[in-house]
């Protein structure tokens, strides 16, 4: 029902723009925009998106396979075990989904997007079978969602590499104050959720194992503040594909322990695949319109207008309002973050302010209406309850902490 709404309100606020514009301007082109970007997003998201998807999912659908056939998948269920059971109190004890869970999160840490999208979709889809109401998310399914719209990203290796494609002098200035504004959006998601759904944060194990994450994260962050800029991008780039292939390999030879067939069963995973990536089409096609018709109105022009007159009007310091595109744009769509990340940069500098600022936003969360339209659509879940409110919060959350951080170590 909120997807509805939103949806609607995507194509009468870019209606209503372009009628403005025609009225005080007499602006025509504005229509012709918006029907052109109708046409050019809803192939973007079956030839852009969706088909590359259905590659990637075969790949790694058959991968997790031979995880969970090496034992693999309940090995790590085993470890986070104590600590989802507070988090995820519906999924049972040592159930794969909470390996799935495990996995996604990693990959998502590591800011490897290809796999954890895959192994995203693959815990969702397990989590489904387990839901008594097949067309309303959980809330196991909510609490999965808004800690993957969070984005918690420890290397953020594309922004760094575009930053450093738009000429910044030091691409890896902006991995310090990603990695802490990502953190706050992650710790806000999961505080909300658990607020609405009366979870006890104060429980000794979920204390223990919030408190070690955020001591590994803030040991990072150390670690990573010794290094030189160029060593921290080599040793970012390494980490990430050592582990990924460290992952793949240990699969496999455990596969090969069991006395499975490694081919075999990636084939029998890989299947599932193709069906998966066709099923999503419809969803993405639906939310992918619709932002592309709200942003090709200029409404977000209107709205970044105004947050610059109130700001100034109450004698704040405005420099970051140029960056606010691409904070606007994040919930929305991760290309066209990124368009914005890029256009940002490349007008003002990669090594602006306002450059700087846009690469920490577009770090700090994650497409919170992409995952929504993503995950809950590869399982047929219409009724998104609070997961997009929830989401939002924790993406205005890391939205506030990206500019506090980015004052301080950029300003």
């Amino acid at each position: 029902m909120v997807l509805n709404y939103i949806w609607i309100a995507f194509f009468v606020i870019a209606f209503v723009v372009a009628l403005l514009k025609l009225a005080f301007t007499g602006d025509t082109e504005t229509f012709k925009t918006i029907i052109d970007a109708t046409f050019d997003s809803s192939k973007m998201a079956v030839m852009d998106i969706s088909l590359p998807l259905v590659g990637v999912m075969t790949l790694w659908l058959g991968l997790m396979n031979i995880g969970e056939k090496a034992g693999a998948i309940n090995f790590l269920s085993r470890i986070v075990g104590p600590f989802f059971n507070k988090l995820f109190p519906e999924i049972p004890k040592n159930h794969p989904a909470n390996g799935q869970i495990m996995m996604n999160f990693s990959a998502n840490m590591l800011g490897l997007d290809n796999a954890a999208t895959p192994l995203g979709l693959k815990a969702m889809n397990t989590m489904q079978e387990l839901n008594p109401v097949k067309d309303t998310a959980s809330n196991a399914q909510i609490m999965f969602l808004v800690l993957n719209t969070s984005g918690l990203t420890i290397i953020p290796v594309t922004i760094m590499a575009q930053r450093a494609i738009m000429g910044a002098a030091n691409p890896s200035d902006v991995f310090i104050p990603i990695l802490i504004a990502t953190f706050f959006s992650t710790l806000t998601g999961l505080l909300v959720v658990a607020f609405w759904q009366k979870i006890n944060l104060l429980n000794k194990v979920v204390l223990s194992w919030l408190l070690g994450i955020s001591a590994f994260i803030f040991s990072i962050i150390w670690y990573f503040s010794t290094l030189s800029p160029d060593q921290i991008s080599k040793v970012s780039m390494v980490s990430a594909n050592f582990i990924l292939l460290l992952i793949i390999v240990s699969f496999m030879l455990g596969a090969l322990r069991k006395k499975v067939n490694v081919y075999d069963a990636f084939v029998e995973g890989a299947k599932s695949g193709f069906e998966t990536g066709v099923k999503v089409i419809p969803y993405l096609v639906a939310m992918l319109v619709g932002i592309a018709v709200f942003r090709a109105s200029g409404a977000m022009g209107f709205i970044v207008d105004g947050i610059a007159f109130l700001f100034h009007a109450l004698n704040f310091n405005t420099d970051f309002v140029g960056s606010l595109p691409t904070a606007f744009m994040k919930p929305l769509s991760g290309s066209g973050a990124k368009a914005m990340m890029l256009e940002t940069m490349k007008v003002n500098g990669a090594d602006s302010f306002v450059g700087r600022l846009s690469c920490v936003f577009q770090g700090a969360a994650d497409t919170t209406f992409y995952i929504v339209a993503l995950y809950f659509g590869s399982v047929g879940i219409k009724k998104t309850r609070y997961a997009i409110a929830a989401g939002l919060i924790a993406d205005l959350a890391g939205v506030i902490a990206a500019i506090f951080i980015s004052y301080l170590f950029f300003h």
